[in-house]
């Protein structure tokens, strides 16, 4: 049996970990990687045609998000975006104290580039969340300090999929004249983001998240705002980031993101339905369990918390049955310690340990969600005292 064969008998639910890469964003990746393979900054003829690929794939990303061509910076990825972000904001700074205000759920690219800075002087505000993980202004306009220097909270969790009030934080912070940045990672490509409306100075996306390559991703950065540049080196990207463009990557990223924009509202619409679906089998059937998360949170993404019941032994049950699931996020799969996510919801303890994470894709169909939710059905028994509690 072929790889190709064995994979189509796998459901793969696990969309918030990574995407599987858009055909036709495959087909132009390697076309451009055989025959297309001069360095864009070279200036024979041979060059030519990348620096125009790289030029109309820039314009291409900037209209989904309603941005300019030049506020966009190609990066290595969501990671490399919220490190820059954030490290630019307060190294300049060091000599007086400053402070980064984030939340409490916040992806490890954001938390542990703020623990970096914290090892070098700086301070780190942490806002709580309510129980279905969102900010509440409120908190960010009485933390906001003098030596505030910028505030990074995440468009949409990758977790719980809980969609934040960005565009309220963004005032606030701007009213006190503070940098704001959104990790938008799991947001870009699955739900509408126009960067003016939101109000934002800088916003991370990673291409993988969207049905794109690995290790490609973009920083958004509004134009008047100065950071410095992250890598040294030539003058690529502006002269803000160094080094030979991936330019198959980056057209394939742009191609991608174009084509889930496009169809976003209906895509929007089929992952909300296999998410109902699922739900539904699972509450006529009488499991027990939690949806963590909250009603606004991201289409087709579910955090789901059974009681008495451990999520890595049953994220492995369902492994056997050809479906891939998640235990929380797939940053911690190899860690047995619960989430920090979980925690800052404050998930009972008897449902906490319990969690798995079904996220569903462009890919995925109505028979999917059937599926995995009667395998879920089979392995827990109805419950006479059942609850369905949204979290």
């Amino acid at each position: 049996m072929t790889a190709a064969n064995s994979l189509n008998k796998i459901i793969y639910a696990d969309n918030a970990a990574t995407t599987k890469i858009d055909d036709d964003a495959l087909a132009l990746m390697t076309d451009l990687q055989k025959n297309f393979f001069a360095n864009p900054s070279a200036t024979y003829r041979l060059s030519r045609p990348l620096k125009k690929i790289l030029r109309e794939s820039r314009e291409k990303i900037a209209a989904c998000i309603n941005a300019e061509p030049k506020e966009i910076i190609f990066t290595s990825g969501g990671t490399e975006s919220d490190n820059w972000a954030i490290k630019s904001a307060v190294l300049a700074h060091l000599n007086e104290c400053p402070n980064i205000i984030t939340s409490a759920i916040e992806h490890k690219a954001i938390l542990n580039s703020c623990a970096a800075m914290e090892n070098l002087g700086c301070s780190v505000t942490k806002l709580p969340v309510d129980k279905f993980g969102t900010v509440n202004p409120n908190d960010l306009q009485k933390k906001i300090l003098l030596q505030t220097k910028i505030v990074s909270v995440m468009l949409a969790n990758n977790e719980v999929g809980t969609i934040q009030p960005v565009k309220s934080l963004a005032e606030i912070a701007h009213a006190s004249g503070k940098i704001f940045h959104t990790d938008a990672v799991q947001a870009v490509g699955h739900i509408p983001i126009d960067v003016k409306l939101l109000g934002v100075d800088m916003l991370s996306a990673s291409a993988h998240k969207f049905n794109a390559p690995k290790g490609i991703g973009f920083l958004y950065v509004r134009d008047g705002l100065k950071i410095s540049p992250y890598i040294d080196g030539g003058s690529q990207e502006f002269s803000r980031r160094a080094g030979t463009e991936n330019v198959p990557a980056i057209a394939a990223m742009a191609l991608a993101l174009e084509k889930n924009c496009r169809d976003i509202n209906q895509t929007a619409e089929k992952l909300s339905a296999c998410a109902k679906i699922l739900l539904e089998c699972l509450q006529s059937n009488g499991v027990d369990f939690i949806l963590n998360g909250g009603e606004n949170r991201l289409p087709g993404h579910l955090s789901l918390s059974f009681k008495d019941c451990d999520g890595e032994s049953l994220m492995h049950r369902l492994d056997l049955k050809n479906i891939c699931v998640a235990t929380g996020s797939a940053c911690n799969s190899q860690q047995t310690k619960i989430s920090h996510v979980l925690q800052a919801l404050k998930v009972p303890q008897d449902y906490i340990r319990g969690t798995i994470r079904i996220t569903f894709g462009k890919e995925n169909s109505y028979d999917d969600a059937k599926t995995i939710g009667n395998h879920l059905v089979k392995i827990f028994p109805p419950c006479q005292n059942q609850q369905f509690l949204i979290r």
